[in-house]
């Protein structure tokens, strides 16, 4: 299915902002309360600046996400990022992934540095016959 030829079908839509990479991290991040830009990048783990920026800058067009700036008289101004209403809503997708994941993507091995998250073994592949 094309966006030329194909009527409106919201959850196209919706995989298509989703599935950008970081975008459910960021989301995942920020479901903990609202970050600087530093702590949001260790939150998130990986991302480059650039990488950040734009899906941060892409996030709040789509009112996701809200950027207060602290200090803006001050030359280097802090921003900190905050879901909105919307973006909140988005804590039942992150639920689902986390259910789904514990049920079929195999057992936690360890915690991962910084995530909060377990490591987890892959699933056993099925044995060929």
């Amino acid at each position: 299915m094309t966006p030329e030829n194909a009527t409106f079908c919201p959850v196209y839509r919706a995989i298509g902002v989703l599935q950008e990479k970081w975008v459910l991290h960021i989301v995942r991040a920020l479901l903990g309360g609202e970050k600087g830009f530093n702590e949001l990048a260790r939150a998130v783990g990986g991302c480059n600046s650039a990488t950040l920026t734009q899906r941060l800058e892409h996030l709040e067009h789509l009112q996701l996400i809200r950027k207060r700036t602290e200090d803006a008289q001050v030359k280097l101004a802090r921003s900190v990022y905050s879901l909105t209403p919307a973006g909140q809503e988005l804590q039942g997708v992150i639920d689902a992934i986390d259910h789904w994941a514990r049920t079929h993507l195999g057992q936690p091995a360890a915690v991962v540095p910084g995530t909060g998250c377990a490591e987890v073994n892959p699933a056993p592949e099925p044995a060929l016959r």
